[in-house]
């Protein structure tokens, strides 16, 4: 059974998975890509402001004494954020992306793929109390 202290936290990472969602949303990663470079474009950390549940992450790890599954949603959200950063810098800065590589970014994702951060990580959250 959860307690009301872990699900205060999974109700908390949901609704900030929700922003992020609602911001990066797109039919493909490409599309996807382009709303985070303009946020990136802007200032670098304003993109990085934009990403509320990696600083939860950083949190909850200190709440949990680093629990290692709190550290694993911590390390997954970090490169997570760094794979946008490296994939905004290759595409729309150096403008070096392969023909494969492109054609792969700019094929329709499923429209439930964004949410999937809603299955994965409170599980994590759960297994870090438990």
């Amino acid at each position: 059974m959860l307690n009301d202290y872990t699900i205060a936290y999974i109700s908390i990472y949901i609704v900030l998975e929700l922003y992020e969602v609602s911001w990066q949303k797109a039919p493909t990663i490409m599309e996807m890509l382009a709303r985070m470079y303009r946020y990136y474009y802007k200032n670098t950390f304003l993109f990085l402001i934009m990403h509320p549940t990696f600083y939860f992450a950083i949190f909850f790890a200190m709440q949990t004494n680093y629990n290692t599954y709190a550290l694993v949603l911590f390390v997954i959200k970090g490169v997570d954020i760094v794979t946008k950063m490296l994939f905004i810098k290759q595409i729309f800065i150096d403008k070096k992306i392969s023909r494969e590589l492109g054609e792969m970014l700019l094929m329709p994702i499923g429209k439930y793929t964004p949410y999937i951060g809603l299955l994965v990580y409170p599980p994590l959250i759960v297994l870090a109390f438990s």
